[in-house]
């Protein structure tokens, strides 16, 4: 059973039973309760990208990668605060494609929407192919490309069934990642101060994080470049303004989310990242060989630290893959409500799930996925450096956005203002100027697939959408502008 929507829609509104469907029927349904939610904010902070690409900032940078943490932290929160004001006043399935469709521009709202989901459907694919890897290691009997296969079709059927079962496995996923960095922060606080029962770990508080070197022993420079080797693992965060229009109280919900993700942020990275800087010197050689969290587990004493965090970072990349593919194909949902995609993406079944909007995101992942296994080094490569400084692109959009949106807001409902970015406009300016501060450092990174690469692949593939954005608008006008001159009467 299908439900078909309106062509062309008034502008979405995300309210249960508003024009983007959220919540009501022919659309998509309030199924996700607000544990899930709140599990889904939580995780959506924890990336796969934590526990597993810590290591390299650490050696880059030394004890300093806090502060590299530190500022990515603040960036996140910022732009958080922005999207929170504009969702709390008007929660959507579109999220900030929305908003930018109506502060900027359509082009702007198409742009960045296929940006978007074009990011994650890359996402899928390196997650899948991460996850087979561990689960190959494990049962060698299936091969990797197998592993992957069944992956991906176990949480496509998931995201097929309803949103509800989407919010129940991103609540137990997120909730493993959760119970896991809490007691490693807990083992490694009491091994710091040599009070942890059984371990010969010295009891060395936090000299680790000046007796080598110093705090910054590769210097400043070297906190920039943990920016850089960090700042993607912190995407995701705004998944929870996506998921909110499948809530029964989409602004309670968002509200709540924005105001908790200074905490969140704090606990999970920098008290992570802390512990794993004060159990080891920064140059430990095992924080590359064997993984940050490995290396800090394995020095205090913990057996199977290795197995340990292989069943946490599957966790993690399940939990990126499941959320990946919602978070796809609810922009595809929204993109295909607003006509910017094909009409069928904005059909959803009787139990409110976006089938079309779901498959034809799944398919793309399908694809890179068998591109990272045939051509690993060149079309998957370009795919990964094209789809590298979208993260931040998106921060960008948000931004110009909330510049406009705010005065929207204040002019026609100042009464949904129940989240307010701070010192506006000042902070918000900042913002723009820091995000583009990290894409202008980017370019001095001229390794190959580093910095550099991403920034003009991405900017020539966000390019070649604007244009496209730009000529399709003009010619939807002449169209309208023709149709609307044949309907005229006679003079």
């Amino acid at each position: 059973m299908t439900t078909t929507v309106p062509k062309t829609p008034p502008a979405e509104s995300g309210e249960p039973g508003g024009s983007d469907g959220s919540g009501g029927s022919g659309g998509l349904q309030a199924g996700l309760k607000n544990r899930h939610l709140s599990m889904i904010a939580i995780g959506g902070v924890i990336g796969a990208g934590l526990f597993v690409g810590s290591g390299s900032g650490i050696a880059a940078a030394g004890p300093g990668i806090l502060v590299s943490y530190a500022l990515v932290g603040v960036l996140v929160v910022l732009v958080m605060r922005m999207l929170g004001e504009m969702a709390a006043a008007n929660p959507t399935s579109g999220s900030f494609s929305a908003y930018a469709d109506r502060a900027l521009g359509r082009w702007a709202g198409f742009t960045i929407g296929w940006l978007y989901w074009f990011f994650w459907v890359v996402v899928l694919a390196v997650e899948a192919t991460a996850g087979a890897k561990i689960l190959a290691g494990w049962v060698p009997a299936v091969p990797q490309w197998g592993w992957a296969l069944i992956v991906m079709i176990v949480l496509t059927a998931t995201n097929l069934v309803s949103v509800s079962s989407y919010g129940e496995f991103e609540f137990w996923f997120a909730g493993i990642k959760v119970v896991a960095i809490a007691a490693f922060i807990a083992l490694g606080g009491l091994a710091i101060f040599g009070l942890l029962p059984g371990s010969d770990h010295p009891a060395s508080g936090f000299s680790n994080l000046t007796a080598h070197g110093g705090f910054l022993p590769n210097g400043p420079g070297a906190i920039l470049t943990g920016v850089l080797m960090v700042v993607f693992s912190f995407m995701g965060s705004e998944i929870v303004t996506l998921a909110a229009g499948e809530t029964a109280d989409p602004r309670a919900a968002v509200t709540k989310a924005t105001n908790s993700v200074i905490w969140r942020i704090a606990v999970f990275y920098l008290g992570s990242i802390l512990i794993v800087v004060s159990l080891l010197r920064w140059d430990d050689p095992g924080i590359l060989k064997d993984g940050s969290y490995v290396a800090a587990l394995s020095s205090i004493g913990i057996p199977h630290a290795a197995q340990i965090m292989n069943t946490i970072v599957l966790t993690s990349v399940l939990s990126c893959l499941n959320s990946g593919l919602y978070t796809a194909s609810r922009m595809a949902f929204s993109l295909g409500r607003r006509s910017d995609a094909p009409a069928a993406f904005g059909q959803t079944t009787g139990r409110g799930v976006p089938r079309a909007a779901i498959l034809a995101s799944v398919v793309f992942g399908f694809v890179a996925v068998a591109f990272n296994y045939l051509w690993p080094d060149t079309v998957f490569q370009f795919l990964l450096n094209a789809s590298g400084a979208i993260a931040l692109f998106v921060w960008l959009v948000i931004c110009f956005s909330q510049l406009r949106m705010r005065k929207i807001i204040e002019r026609e409902s100042p009464e949904k203002l129940v989240v307010r970015m701070w010192l506006y406009p000042y902070l918000t300016w900042a913002t723009i100027a820091l995000i583009t501060f990290v894409l202008g450092y980017m370019l001095t990174d001229t390794a190959d697939g580093g910095g550099r690469d991403q920034v003009v692949l991405s900017t020539a593939v966000a390019a070649g959408v604007v244009v496209f954005a730009v000529v399709r608008g003009r010619l939807s006008a002449k169209t309208k502008a023709r149709e609307t001159a044949d309907q005229a009467p006679p003079a």
